[in-house]
């Protein structure tokens, strides 16, 4: 990967002499329903601020994945069919996960579209960033390295400690915090025998983030530097939602290194009430409030910075592949 040409601002990278020209970004969104709209807002603002430049962005998403009908409805409505990506003109994508229903991913009804996504995207897209679970599904699809099961799910906040000085991560400082919200792990050891490189580090929860250079870039991602402030707190309702309709067997742990004392001991009375008497209605009294009130956002600047210098590599590289013409279908979203 070339050394890029500036280091970004906090606020995005510095713009260059064809800024005026679009980045074009793909997102192949498959998150379930209730999570849908606000990853594409995530993202959103994200790009918006990573970058000065304009920023083009296109929805797509699986279409085995299941759905309700208002989350059939809004794909209809604001996302393109996946058969428009193979004749697409993108120079970016960002592809999220979704949680697995079988025990091996590649018995999901969705693995030969994903595959499929995964093989065009090293020989079309300039570079690809792979999310939290698509990072799992795509590292099985290139080098056949399954998963790790964590003995619980690992949620929260947690320190990352970068692992070399790749351009991705330029100008980031050596530790920072970032959210997560997985049950598995891809093998340190088996990525880095199998030519990924890693940039960062969970201590005692091995990679973080790591690159692999195929035909193109592959940047994956196994956090969720998307997430806005509540996402963890959302997911941890969900969860507790879950238990009490007795969809789940156990309470959920709470998300460490994320909540403030008072937050914590109001949920954790709350487990208290919930263990002694589980019953549905008893979500009415989740204290949302108390834990909301001081939630904070320290991955934020981390992530725009990882995420400018993303966009930076893409602009280079577009530049020097200035003959190509691009095709923008109508349904697009504008990020600038």
């Amino acid at each position: 990967m070339p050394t890029l040409s500036a280091s970004p601002s906090a606020q995005g990278p510095r713009p260059i002499s064809d800024a005026a020209v679009p980045i074009v970004i793909g997102l192949v969104n498959n998150m379930p329903d209730a999570a849908l709209q606000t990853t594409e807002r995530q993202f959103r603002e994200l790009l918006f601020a990573s970058s000065r430049n304009p920023v083009r962005l296109r929805f797509f998403s699986l279409p085995e994945l299941p759905r309700t009908e208002p989350g059939r409805s809004h794909i209809s409505q604001h996302y393109e069919g996946i058969s428009e990506l193979w004749t697409s003109h993108l120079d970016g994508l960002i592809v999220t996960g979704t949680e697995p229903r079988a025990v091996d991913l590649a018995d999901e009804p969705y693995w030969p579209t994903l595959t499929k996504v995964v093989d065009w995207a090293d020989n079309h897209a300039i570079s690809t960033v792979w999310s939290c679970l698509a990072a799992h599904a795509a590292v099985l699809h290139i080098d056949g390295i399954g998963r790790r099961a964590f003995r619980e799910k690992l949620s929260g906040v947690f320190d990352c400690v970068k692992a070399t000085d790749h351009a991705i991560v330029e100008g980031v400082r050596s530790r920072w915090r970032a959210p997560h919200s997985r049950y598995n792990e891809l093998p340190e050891d088996a990525l880095v025998s199998s030519g990924y490189r890693i940039l960062s580090r969970l201590p005692g929860a091995g990679a973080d983030m790591f690159v692999k250079q195929r035909k193109t870039l592959f940047l994956f991602v196994q956090g969720h530097l998307e997430y806005d402030p509540g996402a963890l707190l959302r997911e941890y309702r969900r969860d507790v939602r879950k238990f009490l309709a007795g969809e789940r067997a156990s309470y959920p742990q709470m998300p460490c290194g994320y909540f403030d004392e008072d937050a914590a001991a109001a949920l954790a009375a709350f487990r208290r009430q919930a263990l002694g008497s589980r019953r549905f209605d008893l979500l009415l009294q989740f204290p949302a409030a108390i834990a909301e009130e001081k939630l904070e956002h320290p991955w934020l600047e981390p992530a725009v910075r990882i995420y400018a210098n993303w966009l930076s590599y893409l602009t280079e590289q577009k530049s020097r592949n200035r003959g190509s013409t691009e095709s923008l279908p109508s349904r697009e979203y504008i990020v600038s």
